[in-house]
């Protein structure tokens, strides 16, 4: 018993060698280089470029990245593509955690341009390379051209009118003959934006061109007995190279409130007539007007009175239509109407002018 159990385990031995007789090729170690990162984006602000990427997650064998060492902001002036980066800054690991700015894990990174590097024409390009702890870098990621063309300054002096048709937004902007001769090429104009007050987000409301200095924009998208706040963007348009017209957005101007209370009643109702007429012994009074043209119309209201009394409604419910018909009418009497229009959040308008009619005897 002794001997067969030798030689099974003999056996098993010589199965699992000859498991292993032809191994692949062994692996080289890993350089643990982390992999380009290849989604660099930009927006540019004013005089701030901010930077959007991903941090590399795998290194160029295809291995998670344990840990990154320093990334470097790489920036030239008037020099695509890149060759050497020329760092303007060194992220060190625990910085560069700092600066990841939404779920998607990407850092956001602002790089303030230096004054003289601003004009007309020019470009910067931007790339980021990262290195792993030992100092070792597969390379640059993709790079970015950044427009340097100016912005314009913000209005400051951005205030609100609330009118019947809507808000009015007015401020001092920058008129075309004010601009410098050498940004005459490119194109400017501001971006009025709107949020509802307590909402994140601003949502475009209209673009107006850089021309005249007083400027006045009308904001019919809103609603009543709400709250709102209102900015103004400039925006310089910049021609770019062998790609499409790049929008360069300048400081935002500050924040104004605005409570769109409606205070405002219909317009006064016009073209009331009234004319008599009866069926068999029942005699009416039809009244008839031009319509009121508010979105926010609901209706209206009529009013009597005989000679020398006082005017008093007579409709017990808001009349819909632009006409009424009195059924409480005398022979002999002679009744003056007006007629007025109200919204939905009451207010009432003017009463019109009065007609009159007669109930013949």
């Amino acid at each position: 018993m002794q001997r067969s159990g030798l030689v099974l385990l003999l056996a098993g031995c010589a199965l699992a060698w000859a498991g292993c007789a032809s191994p692949g090729a062994p692996l080289p170690p890993s350089l643990d280089l982390p992999r380009p990162v290849e989604d660099l984006a930009y927006a540019r602000q004013g005089q701030r470029v901010i930077l959007i990427w991903t941090p590399p997650q795998q290194t160029t064998d295809k291995q998670n990245v344990r840990r990154l060492g320093a990334t470097f902001i790489c920036r030239t002036i008037e020099q695509y593509p890149i060759r050497d980066c020329q760092p303007v800054k060194r992220l060190e690991p625990e910085e560069l955690s700092t600066l990841v700015g939404d779920r998607q894990q990407k850092v956001v990174f602002e790089d303030p341009l230096p004054d003289e590097a601003i004009a007309p024409g020019a470009f910067a390009t931007y790339a980021v390379e990262v290195f792993n702890r030992r100092g070792r870098t597969a390379g640059l990621s993709n790079q970015v051209r950044v427009p340097l063309a100016p912005t314009i300054a913000p209005p400051t002096d951005l205030r609100a009118e609330v009118r019947p048709s809507g808000v009015q937004l007015l401020w001092t902007g920058l008129s075309r003959n004010g601009l410098p001769p050498a940004a005459r090429q490119l194109t400017f104009y501001y971006r009025v934006y709107r949020r509802q007050a307590g909402a994140s987000d601003f949502q475009l409301v209209q673009e107006v061109p850089v021309e005249d200095e007083k400027i006045a924009v009308s904001d019919p998208g809103f609603e009543w007995e709400s709250k709102y706040e209102y900015k103004v963007v400039p925006v310089t348009e910049v021609p770019v190279p062998n790609a499409p017209r790049a929008e360069i957005e300048g400081t935002d101007s500050p924040v104004i409130t605005v409570n769109a209370h409606d205070a405002f009643p219909p317009a006064q109702p016009t073209g009331v007539q009234a004319v008599f007429s009866s069926v068999g012994q029942n005699p009416f009074i039809d009244l008839t007007w031009g319509p009121n043209a508010e979105p926010d119309l609901a209706g209206y209201n009529i009013f009597r009175h005989e000679q020398g009394g006082d005017a008093a409604k007579i409709n017990t419910e808001p009349v819909k239509a632009p006409s009424f018909r009195d059924i409480n009418v005398r022979a002999g009497a002679t009744y003056f109407y007006s007629v007025s229009a109200f919204d939905l959040r009451g207010n009432e308008s003017a009463r019109s002018i009065e007609t009159s009619e007669t109930v013949p005897q």
